[in-house]
């Protein structure tokens, strides 16, 4: 078959009809718009794949995934080049000010036992840690709860990353000190700068792969708390309306929505009602 070739080196361009073929199924597939203008930007991250499958060009590399049946195991890997993962520990820190101050509370005073959370957008873990951290210091606090948090992602990079829970040192700036302390251990060869998030604290986050644009959600019990931050953004309106709806599905009522600061849920018709700056409640 054409499509494999023995050169590495890629240096010619995607031609429109393959931009357009690319696109078309990056938006079936995950939802993400690729207008045009990120023509340049998939190339770029597009070279990588041809080098690892050893395809010498762009027009093999899509004669492979469209007309020689390539596409199912290339799948994941041509999302996993694709996607944005922009994340940061206690980012957008009101959002986490609120979950403590007014969502767990709340939630403890309806004497719910186990506080069921789910990252659905987690990247390399940032977040579902973040989470985690809070609200283990809430429970220790208050002493009679449990919590659990489930956190998904479409690309199978990151959830290795968020699995094993290792760091560069800097990343972990945002936390707060007696965070820091207690959740984080550093390495034993400083000059590695590197850190683990505690293994007591990774036992609580269960991370597993899933793609937003599946029809059903399956998470198993009602979830108290859904986090969906910064990927709304990458959505057309009616695939933001179809992923929201399925979201708030996922809630029980009373449960808390969290987006990200940069996006809205203004004119979509969703059982929830507005409770702080970008975060709602199931009604």
């Amino acid at each position: 078959m054409s499509a494999v070739a023995t050169v590495a080196c890629v240096e010619d361009h995607i031609s429109k009809r393959n931009f357009d073929q690319l696109a078309r199924f990056i938006y079936d597939y995950s939802g993400i718009k690729m207008p045009p203008t990120k023509l340049t930007m998939l190339e770029g991250r597009l070279r990588r794949r041809l080098r690892a499958t050893r395809i010498s060009s762009f027009d093999d590399y899509c004669d492979y995934l469209f007309k020689h049946g390539g596409l199912e195991a290339e799948k994941v890997f041509l999302i996993d080049a694709v996607t944005t993962n922009k994340t940061d520990f206690f980012r957008e820190p009101n959002h986490f000010t609120y979950l403590r101050d007014q969502a767990l509370p709340k939630l403890a005073a309806r004497d719910i036992r186990r506080i069921r959370v789910w990252s659905s957008a987690c990247s390399t873990g940032a977040e579902p840690y973040t989470i985690a951290m809070v609200l283990d210091d809430f429970v220790g606090e208050n002493g009679s709860q449990d919590y659990a948090i489930l956190a998904t992602d479409l690309s199978t990079d990151v959830l290795q990353t968020a699995c094993r829970g290792i760091y560069n040192a800097d990343m972990v700036a945002p936390v707060p000190p007696e965070f820091r302390e207690r959740y984080v251990m550093q390495a034993i060869d400083a000059s590695r700068r590197e850190v683990r998030i505690h293994p007591r604290l990774r036992s609580k986050v269960g991370f597993a792969r899933m793609n937003l644009m599946d029809a059903n959600y399956t998470v198993g019990d009602p979830m108290h708390i859904v986090f969906c931050r910064n990927v709304l953004i990458y959505f057309d309106k009616p695939t933001q309306q179809r992923v929201l709806s399925r979201l708030v599905d996922c809630l029980v009522p009373g449960g808390y929505l969290f987006i990200g600061h940069s996006e809205t849920v203004s004119g979509f018709d969703l059982p929830i009602r507005q409770v702080a700056n970008t975060v709602f409640q199931k009604v």
